[in-house]
């Protein structure tokens, strides 16, 4: 049986909130009921208005129950009839669902007809909702490797401690211990207190162009490596900044042909360029550095996924080279690639004279990562279960890597890219023209494939050669995965013959 309580506010002669408890679903909600005696729409019109409103405005949601006639007519002061006219007047709509014995309820079957219309979730229509990410989309890391026991005993370890808030910089045991896992798996030697914990790479950099942009008084100028990683280039501009297309090339990043007098920062892959896989050599590292140093350019190195090296070990980061006091390099850490995306957790790591732009920024906004998570992160990473966690990682992905170049070998229409790396492969087409990129990609997307466009990473479209395939390595199980990329091959052979 259902009960209800309603509760009325006096809030004008005319104006009342309703507010109803469902007693067995234990939900609870208030919405107005405006009366006007005086006007020219009838009572049951008003009332009908009201509910409907209330509804449309997600305030009373489909499948929940209304307040019978009665109940209602009473607390409003109304007529019995009044009510039970409005609410046939929204059952012949369709906004309400009434039978024998169970009341009135908002029709439950609205949620679909909304998802119809496109309305409801204001949310649905970013980018990354649009469409459901195929098998081969790049981006999604594997996750199932991840639920083993140290896991689980971390997160019951963290439950205990739900009751303790995160300062905003990061909980301290987290930081320490980041730092540590810095040092064994990057070569990067720095304090604790250079870590700021963040909610990801995307929030490290906007925390960061917030610092420098109220020093500037001006909008900001960033360099992007061209091509390169989408998501970090959309947040700079999305913080009004110029955005600077700057070439790469097998090895990453071009320096000798850095702009003088021009950027303010520069987001750069030294370790495992974003999409074309270069390793930014040794001699390359240090003429950026000494030319961030001298134009005074904030060096943004994105470590996003250099850690799952398939050949060797992981390379020392480019921050490693830099000065932890009067330094220019702010590295870029997440846990969503190792780890998994629902964390939503990563960190910065920013020499002294830096954090002193940011931390007051960082204080004011408040810390983004709860102190369960943290909690949960700095037992994992202390118990070294996230060092053996990515060399399990590694072995997988290079398994990927090699089923992948078996799959796609010994055609001369298109060919994998090299790569000792990472969470994705390019597949350059040949001879290659924007024509025949299209042509593949609305074949892979007829067959769900989630592959992108390589041409999609350029900030300037026209660079010759820059046509091909980005496809991910993680997305279903192993013999899923191996399915996807015996659909890819037919793909691209059918688009080679037509």
């Amino acid at each position: 049986m259902v009960y209800f309580k309603i509760h009325l506010r006096l809030i004008s002669v005319d104006q009342w909130f309703v507010n109803y408890e469902d007693g067995l679903m234990g939900s609870a909600g208030e919405f107005p009921i405006s009366l006007d005696r005086t006007g020219g729409a009838t009572l049951p019109a008003q009332v009908a208005a009201a509910l409907r409103e209330a509804i449309d405005t997600d305030t009373l949601r489909p499948g929940e129950p209304l307040p019978s006639t009665r109940d209602l007519a009473e607390r409003v002061g109304v007529a019995r009839g009044v009510i039970v006219a409005a609410y046939e007047q929204l059952v012949a709509e369709g906004y309400l669902l009434a039978g024998h014995g169970r009341g009135t309820v908002v029709h439950p079957r609205l949620d679909r007809a909304r998802a119809a219309q496109g309305v409801g979730d204001p949310d649905q229509h970013a980018p990354e909702t649009r469409a459901v990410a195929g098998p081969l989309a790049p981006g999604t890391p594997l996750t199932d490797a991840v639920d083993r026991p140290a896991w689980r005993s971390a997160w019951r370890h963290a439950a205990t401690l739900a009751h303790r808030s995160a300062p905003e910089l990061g909980d301290a045991r987290l930081r320490e211990e980041i730092s540590d896992h810095l040092r064994q798996m990057r070569g990067t030697r720095r304090s604790p207190s250079d870590v700021i914990v963040t909610a990801g790479a995307r929030d490290g950099l906007s925390l960061l162009l917030t610092a420098l942009g109220t020093t500037r008084g001006r909008a900001l100028v960033v360099g992007v490596e061209d091509p390169g990683y989408p998501s970090l280039r959309q947040v700079a501009a999305r913080h009004g900044a110029r955005i600077v297309a700057l070439p790469v090339d097998a090895d990453g990043l071009v320096t000798g042909e850095l702009p003088n007098g021009v950027l303010d920062v520069m987001i750069v892959t030294p370790s495992h360029q974003y999409p074309l896989g270069g390793s930014l050599p040794l001699a390359r590292r240090r003429e950026l550095l000494e030319w961030a140093i001298r134009t005074g350019v904030v060096i943004v190195e994105d470590d996003y996924d250099s850690e799952l090296r398939h050949v060797g070990s992981p390379l020392p980061t480019l921050a490693a080279l830099d000065d932890p006091a009067t330094g220019t390099v702010v590295l870029l850490g997440t846990f969503s690639k190792t780890l998994s995306p629902a964390l939503a957790a990563g960190f910065m790591l920013a020499p002294a004279g830096l954090r002193r732009l940011i931390e007051p920024v960082r204080f004011d906004l408040g810390g983004p990562v709860s102190a369960v998570v943290q909690a949960a992160l700095a037992r994992y990473l202390a118990e070294g279960e996230l060092r053996r966690h990515i060399a399990r990682m590694r072995r997988r992905y290079a398994r990927r890597r090699d089923l992948l170049s078996e799959r796609l070998a010994g055609q001369a229409g298109w060919r994998v890219r090299p790569m000792s790396g990472g969470l994705h492969a390019v597949i350059e087409l040949v001879p290659g023209g924007a024509a025949e990129e299209r042509r593949v990609l609305e074949r892979a997307a007829a067959a769900g494939l989630g592959a992108v466009g390589l041409s999609s990473y350029w900030e300037a479209n026209s660079v010759a050669g820059s046509t091909g395939l980005v496809i991910g390595m993680g997305g279903p199980d192993d013999a899923g995965f191996d399915r996807a990329l015996s659909v890819l091959r037919g793909v691209l052979a059918d688009a080679e013959r037509s």
